[in-house]
């Protein structure tokens, strides 16, 4: 190795450091954590069990018998897939998931993608063109972000509680090809909602179209689980729905539902279809058999929300929240900066409650928060105990809820 290359070489790992550093400094060095997962809702970290309020599990299906059974079923074939979707990856499993999502979501087809995040970067970078518009609210999921900008499509921003900006932009002349509106069905940092009605009207009076992410959405909101768009009873004035497998589905993997010819189309053109391994057959089994629960069992749903409504009442008597914030499983306590929101996590794991500090870039700068994530597996009995514990640990921080 020449000097020069030594030189450089030396020079990109000191900038490595330096960089941590300064990601240690403002209270956002992130770090690896190990947890073992437990029943009904908890997970070990160390030696401790704890309240696990920091995923997206809403419907504890993750650990439920009945689907771990279905997944040891695919096991018994094979771990991996072994190949992409295309080549020889595609097994019984896979057919029989895509038939199950797409008769769960009232739709002509369906096709599935190892990753929710595949299916949003696929589905939009194959369908939206370089001579399109493409309207992407601010507080979008990273990756209908990406999706947007890779389509080499006009990108605009729009805020979904500032449609007046959207419709303006949406009046101006146009002579390019098609026009998309791209949203999260529910805003993953927020809890609230895409207002979905008034898009569908602003999409039809300017001739766009709507594509939808129900990765929070499915499995929660709507009469059957459908998502936001059955919330709304909006699903027949949307392009397509995408959704993810491993939050209240409790797997892994992402889909689009939509027509025969749509789907067919992805297979083609969606490069994150073409070029990735195909999800392992076991996950396959057990996604379906979770959608089936889903189907079956509304009351898991019904409970969910019970927790939410009473989670909300206490937060809202102590002070943590506002009328105004939505209902929903996902409920932000906006505190500022970063530190303290690490330091009342930090207390509420003490307590035997994991909640996520959520930190910049994930949501804007001044906007650090506690991200309360709910469950229908937390007792009654501990909805309580965890509001106080909330109030004690932010208190003690010497800092007042923003939210």
């Amino acid at each position: 190795m020449t000097t020069h290359a030594a030189s450089a070489l030396d020079d990109w790992r000191r900038s490595l450091d330096r960089e941590l550093a300064a990601l240690e400094a403002g209270g956002l060095r992130r770090t690896r954590r190990t947890f073992t997962p437990l029943q009904d809702g908890r997970l070990r970290s160390s030696d401790r069990v704890l309240v696990n309020l920091a995923g997206n599990d809403y419907l504890g299906l993750s650990h439920d018998p009945r689907v771990i059974e279905a997944a040891r079923r695919g096991l018994e074939e094979t771990v991996g897939s072994r190949a992409s979707g295309l080549v020889s990856g595609r097994s019984p499993w896979h057919e029989a998931l895509e038939r199950t999502i797409a008769a769960f979501e009232g739709c002509e087809d369906a096709l599935v993608f190892p990753t929710g995040v595949a299916a949003n970067v696929g589905t939009l970078t194959a369908l939206v063109a370089e001579g399109d518009v493409v309207f992407c609210d601010r507080l979008n999921h990273a990756s209908l972000v990406d999706g947007c900008r890779q389509s080499g499509a006009r990108l605009r921003i729009y805020r979904h509680d500032d449609l007046e900006t959207l419709s303006r932009e949406l009046r101006k002349p146009f002579d390019g090809g098609r026009r998309w509106i791209v949203t999260d069905g529910v805003f993953s940092m927020d809890g609230d909602i895409a207002p979905l009605p008034e898009l569908c009207d602003l999409a039809e009076a300017y001739d766009a179209l709507i594509i939808v992410d129900e990765a929070h959405g499915t499995g929660v909101f709507g009469e059957t689980g459908r998502g936001v768009c059955e919330h709304f009873q909006v699903e027949d004035r949307v392009a397509l729905r995408i959704g993810t497998l491993s939050k209240a589905v409790g797997c892994l993997g992402g889909f689009v539902a939509g027509s025969h010819t749509l789907c067919e189309l992805l297979l083609n053109r969606a490069r994150t279809q073409i070029y990735s391994t195909s999800l392992p057959p076991a996950l396959c089994a057990a996604a379906g058999v979770a959608l089936e629960i889903i189907g079956n069992e509304p009351q898991r749903r019904d409970r969910l929300w019970g927790r939410v409504d009473e989670t909300r009442r206490l937060l809202l008597s102590a002070g943590l929240i506002d009328a105004n914030c939505f209902r929903s499983p996902i409920i932000p306590i906006v505190l500022g900066e970063p530190r303290p929101v690490m330091g009342a996590a930090a207390r509420l794991e003490e307590a035997g409650f994991l909640m996520a500090g959520i930190r910049p870039p994930t949501v804007p700068r001044g906007t650090s928060r506690l991200r309360l994530s709910l469950h229908s597996e937390l007792a009654e009995s501990e909805v309580t105990l965890l509001v106080e514990a909330m109030v004690a640990a932010i208190a003690a921080e010497g800092i007042k809820s923003r939210t």
